[in-house]
């Protein structure tokens, strides 16, 4: 028998993508027991005791970001014990924000571990910093709510006309006063070494979050080695945080500024900068599945990548799969996989960032807002985008897909 221990109780968008990829899993064969973050204790004990009653199976567990692999009470004790090497499980991580997140978790991994990152510069940077850890490429994926017509029996998704909202963004907005709690501990000197990388982030938007930071410190310290390197990457969160929620505001003021109304379902919204906040809606948080319900009702979905660079974002997955038409800046897999204005409508961060060093001049926001007031207006040839993303993704960049991919690493 082979047995796949999943987690809940953690993340909840985590724990989303994971139910889907157990339904593929168990129809190939796999037995899930299912971890829960939320009750440690008992969830650990109920492990140990299963395991033990069935120790001759075949193994695996999946997770993201982390999530069972992080020191948790029950699966990891003071002594060095830790429930994965004792029972030699093999472990798949993949990790959907960069690693420099997580260095003290990969030095101490799992014996048997397998780790997928889904950009290009993510794996580049294990390489080059953690060489020892298995690391491989995976894309991340979306949901199509509406798989095998299971709710709408008649189309694969609402059409155009049918749906109300012109102009969707689901994630959260935190102001940079906020995020700078990173850095309070820190001396002034420290303070403004990372606002340095953050103000030249802001200014060079095409440039990688690793980039800036190597040649901010190599400025600092001629002679660093890549020990010393990776071990300040941690505290480039900050940065690499501040930098995607300043274009996250940018994109939404300039929506708004031009009379685009744009519902956000997210928190923190009640913070972004603007003149005409009133055409800003704001849902509040909610979960995974209404964010999908909500996209599948909108004509356009905005996204603001997360600093990846080389990669892509669920976001645009979800956007396409569920029939809308996604708006983003763009990344090496977007421009090599989509075109602009047949299966997507692109937008430049350059062109935002212009934007804020006019003074939020609206003719520099034209460059972007035109475009979309344009797509807005044409609703045939909006629909054809939309049709040729679905198309594009369909088969493809599903958790469904990507759950056959990963179970090759089971093996």
């Amino acid at each position: 028998m082979k047995r796949l221990i999943l987690f809940k109780g953690g993340v909840e968008t985590l724990e989303f993508f994971t139910e889907q990829m157990a339904a593929v899993w168990e129809k190939m064969g796999y037995s899930v027991f299912w971890y829960n973050l939320m009750l440690q204790q008992a969830s650990s004990s109920a492990l140990v005791e299963f395991f033990n009653a069935h120790s001759s199976d075949e193994w695996y567990m999946f997770t993201f970001n982390f999530e069972g692999i992080a020191g948790e009470a029950g699966l990891y004790r003071d002594d060095g014990w830790n429930f994965w090497d004792w029972a030699g499980v093999k472990v798949v991580n993949v990790v959907v924000d960069h690693p420099l997140y997580y260095n003290k978790y990969i030095r101490k991994h799992p014996e048997k571990y397998i780790q997928l990152d889904i950009d290009e510069m993510h794996v580049a940077y294990m390489r080059r910093f953690f060489p020892e850890v298995h690391t491989e490429y995976m894309l991340t994926a979306g949901t199509e709510l509406n798989y095998n017509r299971c709710i709408m029996p008649d189309k694969n998704y609402l059409s155009m006309k049918e749906r109300p909202i012109d102009i969707i963004f689901t994630g959260n907005y935190t102001p940079k006063r906020i995020l700078r709690k990173h850095l309070d501990n820190m001396d002034d000197e420290y303070i403004d070494f990372y606002e340095g990388v953050l103000s030249y982030l802001i200014d060079n938007p095409s440039e990688t979050i690793d980039a800036a930071a190597e040649n901010a410190l190599r400025r600092e310290f001629p002679d660093i080695t890549d020990k010393q390197l990776v071990d300040c990457m941690p505290n480039m969160m900050y940065a690499d945080l501040a930098v995607r929620f300043h274009y996250r505001e940018l994109a939404i003021r300039a929506l708004a500024d031009s009379g685009l109304k744009i519902h956000t379902y997210g928190e923190g919204y009640n913070y972004i900068e603007c003149n005409h906040h009133e055409n800003i809606i704001e849902h509040g948080g909610v979960d995974s599945k209404v964010c999908l319900d909500m996209i599948s009702q909108a004509k356009i979905s905005l996204n603001v990548m997360p600093w990846f660079k080389m990669g892509a974002h669920d976001r645009v997955f979800n956007t396409m799969l569920n029939g809308g038409v996604a708006l983003t800046d763009t990344s090496l897999f977007y421009e090599n996989t989509f075109a602009d204005g047949e299966n997507v409508l692109f937008y430049s961060l350059e062109d935002l960032r212009d934007y804020e060093k006019s003074g939020y001049d609206e003719c520099i926001a034209a460059r972007i807002t035109d475009k979309v007031k344009c797509a807005l207006a044409d609703t045939k040839h909006l629909q054809e985008i939309a049709d040729s993303g679905y198309e594009c993704c369909k088969g493809r960049h599903s958790w469904i897909e990507r759950a056959v991919v990963i179970e090759k690493y089971f093996r």
